[in-house]
């Protein structure tokens, strides 16, 4: 029996619009997997009635009468909104009902629900949030995105830890790489926690690069890049803003006069492939890392696509033994510590 996708249906800015034919393409693309589609039932029958026959089994209703809204602070939506469809969700993954949940609802929402009903992995202080950015040598994970604005060095280790376990899963690469983002290569760079960060990766057992800088991220230096919150999160608001102005810069320049924009005819293939390099779509889907259940946050505008991209990258991750892998990393880390 194949993976099985619990996924919130009702959250992010578009709701079943775009959740329920991701989770039919999804299905399609993926004969092997289970989708159950959580939600308000009377909303999401009639929209897979033409497909209920053809996918049988591998496509359940779960019923959920309640709406976690971007607005929700996330004690009430934790509090007060137990039969959310977000808190459904993450309730068949907790009951071994489903093998991963997806949402792309309320970020602080999600991950205290998650947080409060699945609890961390041993050795796992605090859940992270990752994410894929694009590289010239393909895509790098960078975490932890705004989960965790203060930590200490034993934090960004199990970040470390976490991110280089995630690659390892999705990626199948056994010895990704691992930076510490910093102000500079050398060891004497970067504040007291970033030092002794550093050292305590360099006798991790990880596969450490070392310090890494911003421009690292986009250059595909290592696999993985670790941050706390606060300047991963500043980091990733910053490349997805130079992206959009560089995509308004190029519309200006070539609707500045008539040659300009013939000159655009001829170059709109190429525009179009760097379109598809840099799509964010494709890299939609961050894990939340750290808690005893896959839980991954798609992001709230998402299309269909990026939608059935983050439904892809969770039964990866899943399938392939991502907490087990965490867990074990951590467990043989504390036996040597020992």
């Amino acid at each position: 029996m194949g993976v099985t996708i619990a996924i919130d249906c009702m959250g992010g800015d578009h709701g079943p619009s775009v959740t329920v034919p991701a989770a039919l393409s999804f299905l399609r693309s993926h004969p092997d997997a289970n989708a159950v589609l959580v939600g308000r039932e009377e909303v999401l029958r009639p929209l897979i009635a033409s497909e209920a026959a053809r996918f049988g089994d591998r496509l359940r209703l779960q019923p959920a009468s309640e709406v976690v809204t971007m607005e929700d602070p996330p004690a009430i939506a934790m509090r007060s909104k137990k039969d959310s469809s977000m808190r459904v969700a993450i309730d068949l993954v907790k009951d071994g009902r489903a093998d991963a949940a997806v949402s792309a609802g309320n970020t602080g929402a999600l991950m205290a629900i998650s947080r409060f009903v699945l609890k961390t992995l041993p050795g796992i202080d605090r859940p992270a949030i990752a994410t894929v950015l694009p590289s010239q040598k393909g895509h790098t994970y960078v975490l932890d995105l705004g989960a965790n604005v203060d930590c200490s060095a034993e934090h960004l280790l199990q970040f470390g830890v976490m991110g280089a376990m995630l690659v390892a899963a999705i990626e199948h690469k056994e010895r990704p790489s691992v930076g510490l983002l910093n102000i500079g290569e050398e060891v004497i760079k970067g504040n007291d926690v970033v030092k002794e960060a550093g050292e305590l990766l360099r006798n991790s057992g990880l596969n450490f690069y070392g310090n890494v800088e911003g421009n690292d991220i986009f250059e595909g230096t290592v696999d993985v890049v670790v941050c706390d919150g606060f300047v991963g999160n500043v980091a990733l608001k910053t490349s997805e803003g130079l992206a959009q102005m560089i995509g308004v810069f190029l519309k200006e320049e070539f609707k500045r006069s008539l040659l300009t924009r013939a000159m655009a005819v001829v170059v709109l293939p190429v525009l179009r492939r760097f379109k598809q390099r840099v799509d964010h779509r494709l890299y939609n889907g961050a894990p939340l890392l750290g808690l005893r259940g896959v839980v991954l946050k798609s992001h709230g505008s998402a299309d269909a696509l990026a939608f059935e991209n983050a439904l892809a990258r969770a039964a990866e991750a899943a399938s392939n033994r991502l907490l087990e892998r965490i867990s074990e990393r951590m467990a043989s880390m504390n036996e040597e510590k020992a």
